[in-house]
């Protein structure tokens, strides 16, 4: 990342890859295919916005267990015009009918985490419609070709996928028959690399570009765009969910949304929110999102030397992970979508200096186990505090925990894009999962489960509430310097995504890291705060690390009180970011090699 020309003091001894530097156009996402398919959209003359809304949807196709049309997306972005970062808001509300009497009298105390009485309206796709229509250059039938491709061709089925198909086999054979019927062709799970196709998602997609008739591109895409909220989509939508199905619950239910609650969705872009981490602006969504979490991590941490907050030593992990605990905490007591006076009020306490001096304060040299929001003088909120169960996978490291009631924790998809004119974004899309919901037949997608983020409990910042935001864990970030983008960068991960990212923002930023240095690093992350996902447990002290950290460090953190779980040598973080030396031009680009799906690409 173009930066501070400083030697790493603790570079790691193997790097899988070179971080990419050119002059054209730079992708990185979790997968080869979406990442190939920007980079072909730049060589083919698109700007930035055409090549990620072309590779989200291949994204679709490619990682369905992972994000899909039904979901949503979190974008943040600048234009070579206007270099200020903005947040394109995708992320879909509660439906008119999801209140929580409904839920009450369902019988159901907590949101399930699987089915399709959990669904926010869909905010994927009429987003990415409506960014390309004002901030991108080509057709969409030309975007969508990509995907549609793929669906009707196939794409090589990736182990996390069969697994996760392997996991919910008996679910869909036994109360999810459209699913079943989508997903294992000729009544089996596919084969790892098998080729996959979805002809009906491709027919969707070939519909949505049919139905964009008009006199410019721009009303093209608003004509497809009104095929999604007000025709054929909306109204499938409506009919498949109002069957009673099974939900992670145990039991089964009707969803709540209909053709109208899709017309009541309309993206927007918002200001971004910021901080400064040694020398670099770092901008993130707002209370609606987790993104704030990481500004107040970064906050913390600019107060310690580098030698402090170095995550090559125990004491800088620990000092990094009681960070992180402090700002998440905060997550759970403050955030949720909230008026922008009300929301503005809040981020500006939770951000104040004096605030995060006392915060700061609160690191000691021992691991806490304690709960410890903060008091910002405002209403806060404490969430139940459930013990992780043992049955209950703590790495949270990769595809989704899904059980055999399609219960998911839950993980995502991201792509990062930059031109070689400035026009930058980094988007995190997610939701939608095929085991959220049944498929809708005459879709070839199912619903998302965002609504699991939702408390029944009108006290809490995040409560179920018709026409509100559910607080969502999508957390893309964009770097500036001087008031000029220089990266943009994200991760899968559901509460570990802002935790991952603050590594790398530590390790290149403070430590002086190359991109691809400090995304094969090894990485950990706190499980001491209350889950986004069902069943929404903590661990008191919970600290997971990968193995190839060093095991006198390790110890050391035992030693300091931290719960501490080793998981697998490259078993976390899913980091992909691209970046653009203003001064030069020079982009870069790196990815995650973790899982073997993720790429970057460019020249």
């Amino acid at each position: 990342m173009p930066a501070r020309h400083r030697a790493p003091t603790h570079a790691p001894p193997h790097q899988t890859r070179p971080t990419l530097r050119g002059t054209f156009g730079m992708a990185a996402s979790t997968h080869w295919l979406a990442s190939a398919t920007a980079q072909s959209v730049l060589e083919r003359g698109g700007n930035a916005f055409d090549a990620a809304t072309a590779g989200a949807f291949v994204l679709h196709v490619a990682e369905p267990h992972l994000n899909g049309p039904g979901g949503d997306l979190v974008a943040l972005l600048a234009t070579a015009a206007d270099p200020t970062p903005r947040v394109l808001v995708g992320q879909g509300h509660a439906p008119r009918g999801a209140t929580v009497e409904h839920f009450r009298a369902e019988g159901l105390d907590h949101v399930p985490g699987a089915g399709a009485l959990a669904a926010a309206v869909p905010g994927a796709v009429d987003s990415w419609l409506w960014l390309l229509a004002r901030h991108g250059t080509w057709e969409l039938r030309d975007v969508l070709a990509y995907a549609v491709d793929y669906a009707e061709r196939g794409v090589p089925v990736v182990p996390q996928l069969a697994n996760v198909l392997a996991t919910v086999e008996d679910l869909f054979r036994t109360h999810w028959p459209a699913s079943y019927a989508q997903w294992m062709p000729g009544g089996r799970v596919p084969e790892p690399y098998e080729t996959l196709v979805n002809p009906v998602y491709a027919r969707t997609l070939r519909r949505l570009a049919a139905e964009g008739v008009g006199e410019t591109r721009e009303d093209r895409i608003e004509a497809a765009r009104r095929a999604w909220r007000t025709g054929f989509v909306a109204a499938a939508v409506e009919e498949a969910a109002a069957v009673p199905h099974r939900h992670s619950s145990g039991t089964d239910h009707a969803g709540v949304i209909t053709a109208a609650d899709f017309a009541d969705f309309e993206p927007c872009l918002e200001p971004a929110v910021t901080v400064e981490f040694r020398g670099t602006t770092v901008a993130k969504a707002g209370l609606w999102s987790q993104g704030p979490a990481l500004l107040q991590t970064l906050a913390l941490l600019d107060r310690f030397d580098d030698a402090r907050i170095d995550p090559s030593t125990a004491v800088g992990v620990h000092t990094v992970a009681e960070a992180l605990k402090l700002a998440l905490a905060d997550r759970e007591a403050h955030y949720g979508h909230r008026d922008p006076p009300e929301a503005d009020e809040v981020l500006a306490r939770l951000l104040a200096p004096r605030y995060t001096e006392e915060r700061a304060g609160l690191i000691g040299p021992t691991a806490s186990t304690a709960f410890r929001p903060g008091d910002i003088g405002l209403p806060s909120y404490t969430p139940p505090l459930t013990t992780r169960r043992p049955d209950v996978r703590a790495d949270g490291v990769g595809e989704p925990t899904v059980q055999q009631t399609g219960e998911t924790r839950g993980d995502t998809c991201h792509i990062d894009v930059v031109d070689r004119w400035g026009n930058i974004i980094s988007a995190t899309p997610s939701g939608g999962w095929l085991q959220s919901s049944p498929t809708v037949p005459e879709l070839g997608f199912a619903l998302g489960t965002r609504l699991q983020m939702t408390w029944l409990d009108p006290a809490a910042p995040s409560r179920l509430e018709p026409g509100r935001r559910p607080r969502t864990t999508l957390t893309p970030t964009l770097l500036l310097r001087g008031g000029v983008p220089v990266a943009a960068l994200g991760t899968p991960g559901g509460d570990q995504q802002d935790q991952w990212q603050a590594l790398y923002l530590v390790r290149t930023l403070a430590l002086g890291l190359d991109p691809q240095q400090a995304i094969d690093a090894p990485a950990f992350h706190t499980t001491a705060v209350p889950g986004s996902f069902w069943p929404r447990t903590w661990t008191p002290g919970g600290l997971v690390i990968e193995e190839r950290a060093d095991p006198a460090l390790v110890e050391e953190l035992h030693r300091r009180g931290h719960a501490v779980t080793v998981s697998g040598p490259w078993s976390q973080g899913r980091l992909s970011v691209v970046t653009r030396d203003p001064d030069t031009g020079v982009l870069g680009a790196a990815a995650n090699p973790r899982g073997a799906q993720g790429y970057a690409v460019g020249r």
